[in-house]
């Protein structure tokens, strides 16, 4: 699945204002402590009530509760969501990643409508989709991103859309699909530097990701990736992908610290600075992105209204 949209983890409230070592993990690593500038106050008020109600009254997935993302307190108390579909059961595994993996359960053919649906009701004028991934099916869910796209679009033709689509496994008939359904926006995350990308994720390779990219740019579409830092990358491996996303044709990059989401997932190596963060804002845009949001809890769909406006 693509993500970036890394959980919660590590929970304590006693954090310092550094990062130090903080026990052991399960293969006998050190595993830091969680430093200051990552505390959250999810919070909630009634447009995350209603949020939360339309969501759950459609039967509707999203990545904001499947993630556990930092950010859905702001997001939902906003009134935006970002919707999962295909299920919330994934065919692979990523190190990285808390989504449930496993067999899936048929698709919910009337999932495009409660999607369109709910959209309408939270009024929206821009939308974030993402999915699970269904390498189990013929088309690997290529047809049903393209009806949940076309039928956005008819219940509410003036909100904009930013898909973040899976790997499709490179294959460009499925890529194409999505990108005739004309979202504004087609994402796909690197989610890592290539040195760690075999080591975290299950399936999806660098190489792969990169022509993903590159497919959607020589379309026309926006192209948009993630990724995550913290994992052992060097600042100048994540230089290297950004010269490598930049080639491919890639406008829009999204930078957030790696969360571990449970103590059997890949283990946090670093918390990357809030300077650091904003020397890889400020490097990005150099290298000739359009956009670049980078602070530690950045996730792929982060403040998305800003990048279609833009």
């Amino acid at each position: 699945m693509n993500k970036t949209e890394s959980p919660i983890a590590d929970n304590e409230n006693s954090s310092p204002a550094s990062p130090s070592l903080r026990g052991r993990g399960p293969g006998g690593e050190a595993r830091v402590r969680k430093p200051e500038w990552l505390k959250i106050n999810i919070g909630a008020n009634e447009r995350y009530t209603e949020t939360k109600r339309i969501v759950e009254s459609h039967c509707l997935h999203t990545i904001c509760s499947s993630g556990r993302c930092p950010n859905m307190g702001e997001c939902w108390g906003k009134g935006t969501a970002t919707f999962m579909i295909g299920g919330d059961i994934c065919t692979r595994s990523c190190k990285f990643c808390n989504t449930q993996t496993g067999r899936p359960l048929a698709l919910d053919a009337n999932e495009p409508t409660h999607v369109a649906e709910s959209i309408q009701l939270m009024k929206l004028s821009h939308a974030v989709v993402t999915s699970v991934d269904r390498d189990d099916l013929p088309d690997l869910g290529a047809a049903h991103w393209a009806k949940t796209i076309r039928e956005i679009k008819r219940l509410n033709p003036e909100t904009t859309i930013e898909v973040l689509i899976p790997d499709f496994q490179g294959r460009t008939e499925l890529i194409d699909r999505v990108i005739e359904a004309k979202p504004e926006i087609i994402s796909h995350n690197m989610e890592t530097v290539k040195r760690i990308s075999p080591l975290v994720r299950s399936a999806a390779n660098y190489a792969t990701s990169l022509e993903v990219i590159r497919r959607i740019a020589d379309s026309g579409t926006v192209a948009k990736s993630g990724i995550m830092v913290g994992l052992g990358e060097t600042p100048s491996e994540v230089e290297e992908l950004m010269d490598d996303l930049v080639a491919a044709g890639c406008r829009i990059l999204t930078i957030g610290q790696y969360l571990q989401p449970t103590h059997k997932h890949y283990p946090v190596k670093e918390y990357v600075t809030p300077a650091q963060f904003a020397a890889y804002k400020e490097i990005g845009l150099k290298k000739g992105f359009e956009q670049v949001e980078s602070a530690p809890l950045v996730r792929s769909s982060y403040h998305a209204e800003k990048h279609v406006r833009k």
